[in-house]
Parts: structure tokens; sequence; C-alpha cells
């Protein structure tokens, strides 16, 4: 097995609180986002500990073949004589979760697996195995992950003073110095710019980070697409992702982007179904109590990874050259929002006032958060607007820039 370059993941601590559990273990998420790695990661330090342990991945047609013809044989082969068996590449199986389901009631072994899409796993073996297994999530890296890789001091920092909503929605702006700003600065550009895939952050420059932008895109084409859905010609979907990716943050007209596309609307509709079910777009929906003025039925739409989404729509450049930084620092905050596990949504009324993000705290709390640029982009009448229909959820401003000591906003690389 080739050995990898690794980086640590949150999900590593949480998955060895259940590693003597009896239930199975199904890590989900994005290709090329290092559910491989970490599986692998896990697998070798039980090696290390001298436990029986076997790893199996079903791009293997012959472990495969053996899983869904004979799995009694498949069981006297790899899972008797093992404690921990994993499964990587496991959507592969037709048949998966019943065959899971006989390993798991009549074997004694803790089996680890591994998917490239909820969708997969969500038919083809979830529905054996309620109560059998637990399942998490791994997506791209996110920004403290990133910085445990790129720079000690900084990470020192940003853990220290990130913002934690469930404790304070804001944080002392006086103890940013303008060096550490502008550090954090440094690196959350480069994450916003080119996103997590952890092959991406490990590449050694740009032109490499673009080319594995590129081979991942590519990659998801030919695997996901073509695979899951059976398409002969991906172009309409191919059209339809690069209108998303322009359009990343705005309401979802799903005629408009039939249009732009050649997709009929139902297609767009089942498209756009398959593309949050893979882990390439985060749909957010609207929070209401109005109806009659505010938004209830169109989603917003987020790409998981903004390098795949600058890499859509072939651009680069900084945060200050750009004239989407807005719409792109917002998508930022949607994706540290996701891997944060938190629930949110959009507000917006008929009248196009709108606050970017409103998310749900524990103990029924809520607060709302406005995305920008810099503090002159704010649009007070909007903030008082919202302020006055729901006085109970605080409203913050984040903003690229490093906020003045006596201005109450957040610095979002901070979030």
């Amino acid at each position: 097995m080739e050995k990898t370059l690794y980086i640590q993941r949150k999900l590593e601590a949480t998955i060895l609180k259940y590693l003597k559990s009896p239930e199975i273990i199904a890590v989900v998420g994005p290709r090329q986002c290092g559910k491989t790695t970490l599986l692998t990661h896990i697998f070798e330090d039980l090696k290390a500990k001298r436990e029986k342990v076997a790893f199996l991945t079903f791009e293997d047609k012959k472990v495969l073949d053996l899983f869904s013809q004979n799995i009694d044989e498949f069981c006297e082969l790899y899972i008797k004589s093992n404690r921990y068996v994993f499964i990587d590449e496991f959507h592969y199986a037709k048949k998966g979760g019943k065959q899971l389901k006989y390993i798991y009631d009549t074997q004694k072994v803790k089996i680890f697996i591994s998917g490239s899409s909820s969708i997969d796993l969500t038919v083809q073996a979830f529905k054996y195995l309620v109560g059998r297994i637990f399942v998490f999530s791994l997506f791209q890296l996110d920004f403290e992950e990133l910085l445990k890789f790129k720079e000690a001091d900084v990470l020192e920092f940003y853990s220290k003073h990130r913002v934690d909503f469930e404790k304070s929605a804001t944080m002392p702006t006086s103890q940013i110095s303008n060096i550490l700003a502008k550090k954090l600065q440094t690196h959350y550009q480069d994450y916003i710019l080119y996103g997590g895939y952890p092959r991406v952050v490990l590449a050694q420059n740009i032109a490499e980070k673009e080319m594995i932008l590129k081979n991942i895109y590519n990659i998801y084409f030919l695997r996901e697409v073509k695979d899951i859905l059976g398409l002969v010609d991906d172009y309409k979907l191919a059209q339809m992702i690069k209108a998303l990716a322009l359009q990343a943050g705005n309401l979802i007209e799903y005629r408009e982007i039939a249009q732009v596309s050649g997709a009929s609307y139902q297609t767009v509709k089942g498209y756009l179904n398959f593309l949050e079910k893979t882990f390439i777009n985060i749909l957010v929906k609207p929070y209401f109590q109005n109806k009659r003025v505010e938004i209830v039925k169109n989603p917003k739409m987020y790409f998981c990874d903004t390098g795949l989404r600058n890499y859509i729509v072939n651009d680069f450049r900084p945060i200050d050259e750009r004239t989407d930084s807005g719409a792109l620092l917002e998508n930022g905050l949607a994706m540290q929002l996701l891997k944060q596990e938190r629930v949110f949504n959009f507000w917006r009324t008929k009248q196009q006032a709108e606050v970017d993000f409103v998310v749900k705290l524990s103990q029924g709390r809520a607060i709302a958060l406005e995305v920008k640029k810099t503090q002159r982009d704010i649009s007070q009448k909007t903030l008082r607007e919202f302020q006055a229909k729901y006085p109970k959820i605080p409203i913050y401003l984040c903003s690229w820039e490093n906020p003045p000591a006596n201005k109450p906003s957040i610095f979002l690389p901070l979030i």
C-alpha cells in the first residue's frame, strides 16, 4: 500500500471513540477528500498495535465478486481471522447493505467502509443497516486542518481566538494584530482560491494545484456522473455546473438554468439533487416566518469546495482583484459552516432585502451572519429590517478586512 503524507483530520478522533462499539463505521464524502487516507491511517495504527486487521478495496474486482457472490467464502477468507476489517470504495457493491447485515449479524468483527457519495450508500446499504451503522461525513479540509499543515504559530493563534458561536458570537477585535491578521488572510485566501482537497493543499506550486483540480473535476465526471446517472453525453450537466459556478450564492432559477444548459426543468432539478448528494454543491433553503413577504421556496446554491468552483470558472485571481470577491467570500463561509456541521439558511424578502446566513445554535438559539469584503459594503437598511422582524436573532458582519477595534464585526479567517 502506497504511503501517503497524512494531514490529521478531526474526524479521526471521533471515529476512534467508537473503535470498541459493534456498529459499522461508514465514512462518506466527495472523491479525493481523504477517506482512503484516513482509513489507511487508522488501519496502520491498529496493525502497529498487533491487532488482527485487513484492508480491502472493492476496486479489486476479485474481492468485490467474492463479496457479492459468495458471502460465506468472503467471511472465511477475510472476516473470521480478523478483529477489524476496512472496506474502501464500498459503493461498488450493488448488494452491499444486505451482505453487510449478514456479516454484522453472524460475525464478531468491527467493519469500516467508505464511499464517494451518499447516494449509493444510502440506497444500497443503509436501508438494511438501521441500528447497525454510524455514518460520518468527511469533507475537504476545513481551515483549521489546513493551518495544521501550513503554519504552527498561526494555527495556535487561530485555535485560541477563533469564533465559538455557542459561547459568543463575536470577539475582542483589539486582540488581532495586523501582522497576524495578514498571515491569516494569506492562508485564508489560499484556502478560498484553491479549496481544501488534501492533494491540492499538499501541492508544491500553483500550477500543480490547478492541475490537480482539473483532474478531480474530470474524474468526477468520468466516474460519478457516467456511472451513477448512466450518461453517454455529459455536455448538458457540464453547462449547468458552469452556470451554477458563475451564480454561486444566488437564488436558483431553475428555468433560467434549463435554458442555459439545454436540459429540461425536471432534469435540472434532478441534477441539482445529484450534485448535492455527491458533495459538489450545497443547497441552502430560505429562512422565513411570513410567506407573504419573505422568500420561501427557491434555495441558494454554493460549492462544497471553492477551489473546484474557481477551476470551473477559470479564475484564481486574488480576492482584491476579483469582481466576484463578495460571492466567493460568502461561498467560503458556507463551506466552513458545512464542515462545522452547522444547520444554516438564508433570509430574503420579496423586495430583495437579504441576510446571507441564519445559523441555528443549541437550545433553540440562532444568529445571523452577513458577509462583506469591507465595512463600507454594509447595508444598514437591510440589517435594520432583519432586526425588526427577528429581534431575538443577533446579526453580525463578517468581514475580509481586519476589523477596527471599535467595530463589532467578525474577522472572516477566524470563523
